[in-house]
């Protein structure tokens, strides 16, 4: 049995704020996307049908009021090295710290469908079949799309000579 709107909505909430965060790579704007996901989802309430888990149809939301938002003001979704402290990790070092501002930056050059499903599933934490029907593509494209971005990533930092980030744990 699925749980009720509000729990679900309230189990999501860290999953979304990273990737309106993934989406915006500024702390400001990311809370703000979320705030306006969320006055979005709570006015369309009753669009929603209780038998399908809440977050995928949060993350479309997101993206649209994302894209929308986009389009409005013709802005580019790149890194701004000057807001290298809104990078919202436990990073020890100002080396870690350059190092994750180069993987963004890279993420950031990514075709934006490989980006979109990449960021779906890595960021938001939706599973496959979810990031798909966000995206309304078949399950093997999502697929092929992060598997391609996942090999131009790697290759952009084996050949940039970054060293591989450690997990944290």
């Amino acid at each position: 049995m699925l749980k009720s709107f509000d729990t679900q909505l309230e189990d999501c909430l860290s999953d979304l704020w990273r990737y309106a965060w993934s989406l915006t790579r500024d702390r400001d704007a990311a809370d703000d996307l979320l705030q306006d996901c969320l006055e979005r989802a709570l006015r369309k309430r009753s669009l929603w049908l209780p038998v399908r888990p809440l977050k995928p149809w949060l993350t479309t939301m997101m993206l649209n009021l994302y894209r929308d938002d986009w389009r409005r003001n013709n802005r580019h979704p790149l890194v701004d090295l000057e807001k290298a402290g809104d990078i919202p990790a436990p990073i020890s070092s100002a080396e870690d710290r350059l190092e994750l501002q180069a993987i963004w930056s890279n993420v950031a050059k990514l075709p934006q469908e490989q980006r979109d499903a990449l960021l779906l599933v890595v960021s938001a934490g939706l599973s496959y079949a979810e990031a798909a029907k966000v995206l309304n593509i078949p399950r093997g494209t999502l697929m092929s799309r992060i598997s391609r971005a996942r090999r131009k990533l790697k290759s952009e930092i084996d050949a940039s000579g970054l060293k591989k980030i450690r997990s944290i744990k």
